[in-house]
């Protein structure tokens, strides 16, 4: 199944039915921000998607922000708390014992650049499903790792939303311009 075939069929469903469109961007990016499947969930590209919608189709931004936001960061602060708990007996876990660079890559990635590396993490797929839980082995500190993951799930989502309804809106504008 390719990308188009994963979120087109939520975006037409989203369309159709509204009120569902916060609670399944919340599930989308809590799983997207989740260790370990985190790569098999592309929820940016439903953000994208919906984005273009608010403008269409009258869909409220400010819930799916804030539903998109606090699922990332809930997924986030899931990882980090498996990272804290379960400390080095994640190298032994599929997928990372199948892939023993990511933890030490990922600790590196923390140690240069700190509480950014959340940020920075969560606008990169690779790292996005790993450097949460690297963050949980190495106990980064409690409250500077999650105001860096709260403060960047909501940049994130509000990037991925705005996106797709700027899009939206330039591509009307241009077929406005051509046509008329």
């Amino acid at each position: 199944m390719d990308f188009d075939q994963y979120i087109q069929p939520i975006i037409d469903f989203v369309r159709l039915h509204q009120a569902w469109a916060a609670p399944i961007v919340a599930a989308l990016c809590f799983a997207e921000s989740l260790v370990f499947i985190s790569l098999l969930i592309p929820a940016w590209g439903v953000l994208v998607g919906l984005g273009a919608l608010i403008s269409a189709s009258g869909l409220n931004f400010w819930p799916i922000l804030i539903a998109g936001a606090l699922g990332a960061a809930c997924g986030d602060w899931f990882s980090y708390w498996i990272g804290l708990k379960l400390e080095n007996r994640v190298y032994h876990m599929w997928p990372l014992s199948q892939h023993p660079y990511v933890i030490p890559a990922g600790e590196a990635f923390i140690k240069k650049w700190g509480t950014a590396a959340i940020v920075i993490a969560r606008f990169s797929g690779p790292l996005r499903a790993s450097v949460p839980i690297v963050a949980g082995v190495f106990a980064m500190p409690y409250w500077p790792f999650q105001i860096a993951n709260f403060s960047s799930a909501f940049l994130w989502a509000w990037v991925l939303l705005t996106l797709g309804d700027f899009t939206s809106i330039a591509i009307k504008w241009f077929a406005h311009m051509l046509g008329g």
